[in-house]
């Protein structure tokens, strides 16, 4: 998109209305609420139900193979925001991406609602990567085309945004987690599917009065002969994945392991191919070639920290439910609930970062600090795991308050690192590359998860000590070097704060 167009669409909107911000942050905040409600409802209890013994209503798989497919799931759900980035900067724009996300993620859930099925559990997971990346990326993307490039609400405005995935996450798995709990995995699943038809009306009824232009302008449309040698390009592609695939199979090459290795790498080198690719492209002017630069130090924290964080659906959900006492002060905790701890202490903590970054106004800690102190907070949170597990021992149950003050401190480094970094990547993106850019950042994401399909199977109660030990201090070390080189990399955004 244009510099222009740019400014049309901030201009086409109204520029108050929702606690001193666009109206258009009402509609994205309610659609990301209840896109987020569907998936952290079913993220809270997916892990479960893979590993669960069929009699308990679940599949049946060995705990390694899960916590595995969790990471590669939740990589795969980052990582297919380049098509949806892809597609909205090239073919129908982020509102669209937004609505056709929505429908995909909601038949998702529907499929995995269908009891007892390996098949149909992995045709949702697909679904539900597909529609993501349509959705998630294009959100983010239309809340920073409601501000002005030198206005100093974004910061706030995307903290507030941020609340809204953690009020829908917060929710729903008390929410999806009492209904497994009481009446099984499938009634939960079907909760997630209900939460994604209301984002969907949210939205539809909403766009045209509070959004305007947001988000309907295609920056970068291709041409008639590009579309033609599009469609051929992905038809050609499609068949000799598909062959290849099914040759895989046949000659016993495709396992749950080589899968694992194959989308690691690609966890790695996809985004290199998009930072050089954009960073060559003619449309890249020198100012925008020099944030890139800044931006890569930033794209690396994050996946430190995410690699961190998303343990919280795997690692750390396995140690809820089989090293953490249950039954405490009289009350039966399901192991779900767990995972709205880290919602709730944001939904605490992001009023009073934003209200922080307002008062500080050009005083704030500059970007990169900024993620430097996300790192050390990461690090922090499993370092603390550390200690009911060096002095109990890896056969006794831990109090959920050490999960509890985990959480806690993660939540912390998340608030200084994640809506400053969706607020960055708005700042930092080429012009032509604006929704392709927060495709990017979620590729940070889809990085650390796909890393963490390999770490996690290396976790254990006779490697809790190590486990914990090395990654929360790899973390803090990273972050001691960010702060270090902090205005160095700033001097590189040329003028962006």
């Amino acid at each position: 998109m244009s510099d222009v167009n740019k400014q049309q669409v901030v201009d086409s909107v109204p520029q108050k209305g929702f606690f001193g911000h666009p109206k258009g942050l009402f509609t994205l905040f309610f659609t990301e609420f209840w896109e987020r409600f569907s998936y952290y409802g079913m993220r809270a209890i997916l892990v479960f139900y893979m590993y669960y013994e069929v009699s308990k209503g679940g599949l049946g798989f060995d705990e390694a193979t899960a916590l595995a497919i969790m990471s590669i799931y939740g990589s795969l759900v980052y990582m297919s925001g380049i098509i949806g980035g892809w597609l909205a900067d090239r073919v129908f724009g982020s509102s669209q991406a937004i609505f056709y996300g929505g429908v995909l993620i909601m038949i998702g859930h529907i499929v995995l609602a269908i009891p007892n099925s390996v098949p149909l559990l992995f045709v949702s997971m697909g679904l539900i990567v597909l529609g993501t990346g349509l959705l998630k990326p294009n959100v983010s993307n239309v809340v920073g085309e409601l501000y002005g490039e030198k206005d100093n609400r974004r910061d706030s405005g995307f903290s507030i945004f941020y609340m809204s995935i953690n009020l829908g996450g917060f929710i729903s798995p008390l929410i999806v987690g009492g209904l497994q709990t009481s009446y099984g995995f499938h009634w939960g699943f079907a909760t997630a599917a209900i939460g994604m038809f209301l984002g969907l009306v949210v939205f539809v009824l909403t766009k045209k009065k509070n959004l305007g232009l947001a988000g309907t302008v295609v920056g970068n449309p291709l041409s008639a002969d590009e579309k033609k040698k599009t469609i051929k390009i992905f038809a050609i592609s499609a068949v000799i994945i598909a062959i290849i695939v099914v040759l895989a199979i046949m000659m016993g090459w495709l396992t749950l392991k080589s899968f694992v290795t194959v989308v690691a790498i690609l966890g790695i080198l996809i985004p290199i191919c998009y930072f050089v690719t954009m960073y060559r492209s003619q449309k890249t002017t020198d100012v925008e070639r020099s944030r890139l630069l800044a931006y890569i130090p930033l794209f690396i924290a994050a996946v430190m920290f995410w690699s961190i964080q998303e343990q919280t659906s795997t690692v750390l959900a396995t140690y809820a439910d089989k090293r953490t006492q249950l039954d405490f002060m009289g009350i039966h905790i399901a192991p779900a609930w767990f995972q709205s701890l880290n919602p709730l202490f944001i939904i605490a903590l992001s009023p009073v970062f934003a209200a922080i970054w307002l008062k500080l106004g050009n005083r704030q800690p500059i970007i990169p600090r900024k993620f430097s102190l996300g790192l050390l907070f990461a690090g922090l949170s499993f370092l603390v795991i550390l200690i009911p597990s060096y002095f109990g021992g890896e056969n006794s149950l831990v109090s959920p308050l050490w999960l509890v003050l985990s959480y806690f401190i993660i939540v912390v480094g998340e608030l200084f690192l994640s809506p400053v970094g969706l607020s960055a990547t708005t700042k930092l993106a080429p012009a032509a590359f604006s929704a392709q850019t927060m495709s990017l950042w979620f590729l940070s994401n889809a990085a650390a998860q796909a890393i963490n399909a390999i770490i996690v199977q290396f976790y254990s109660p006779d490697t809790e000590m190590i486990y914990f030990g090395v990654i929360g201090g790899v973390s803090i070390a990273l972050g001691v070097i960010l702060f270090v080189m902090g205005p160095k990399i700033q001097s590189f955004m040329k003028g962006v704060l």
